[in-house]
């Protein structure tokens, strides 16, 4: 089965990453965000746009999917000439190896100017910038399991669950000790194998595959 994990910006809901260089006198800011849809994307925009109104341009560009993708993207030069703000960094974002991705560059002119291919230089070595020091981890397809197990198989579960790399969501002890946890997509199997042999069968078992958050 082909590989589905890949990187995503190591950043929590709404932080921003940021960098900045100025060229000819013109600065530079790139903000960066994660964003795993086209909404959140737009709201991210539209947050650095409002955060940076007085500035002349804040171009854009997104993927909102995995890495690579190209079913979710947008990309926009905001008043700089055509083709040399949006699509020069639409293409470094989309070459990244990096999905999730927004990035914002925000311009405030600086009186020199820089013409077309210096602005599509501009803007790409800007986005480069950013995601050479950009924060990532890998997103890794899981399977959510609800698991029902009696209490003398606990401490066997917890370490076989440590093994596999799973971790426990949440858990409830009643009759029977009821978890609901998430294991790697890969490893799904055997973790339910070894599970049932610890057990000896006797336990109930869910499961749902979903791509961790």
């Amino acid at each position: 089965m082909a590989d589905e994990s890949y990187n995503v910006p190591n950043l929590a809901d709404g932080e921003v990453f940021r960098v900045e260089q100025t060229i000819k006198r013109s600065r530079f800011i790139t903000s960066v965000g994660r964003t795993d849809s086209v909404e959140s994307a737009k709201a991210f925009i539209e947050k650095i746009k409002t955060e940076f109104a007085d500035a002349r341009h804040n171009c854009w560009a997104y993927c909102a999917g995995a890495a690579g993708s190209s079913d979710r993207v947008g990309a926009s030069d905001d008043g700089e000439p055509h083709g040399t703000a949006g699509r020069p960094m639409l293409t470094i974002v989309t070459h990244s190896g990096i999905g999730e991705l927004t990035v914002v560059v925000t311009r405030y002119f600086g009186g020199i100017l820089l013409g077309t291919g210096g602005l599509v230089k501009a803007y790409q070595s800007s986005v480069r910038m950013a995601l050479e020091t950009l924060p990532i981890r890998k997103k890794v397809p899981v399977e959510a399991i609800t698991l029902s197990i009696e209490h003398r198989f606990i401490n066997q579960f917890l370490r076989l669950l440590e093994d596999f790399e799973g971790r426990v969501l949440s858990k409830e002890f009643a009759m029977d000790a009821e978890f609901s946890l998430e294991v790697p997509r890969d490893r799904a199997d055997d973790f339910c194998k070894k599970i049932e042999e610890v057990t000896a069968g006797s336990l109930l078992l869910e499961r749902e595959k979903r791509a961790e958050s």
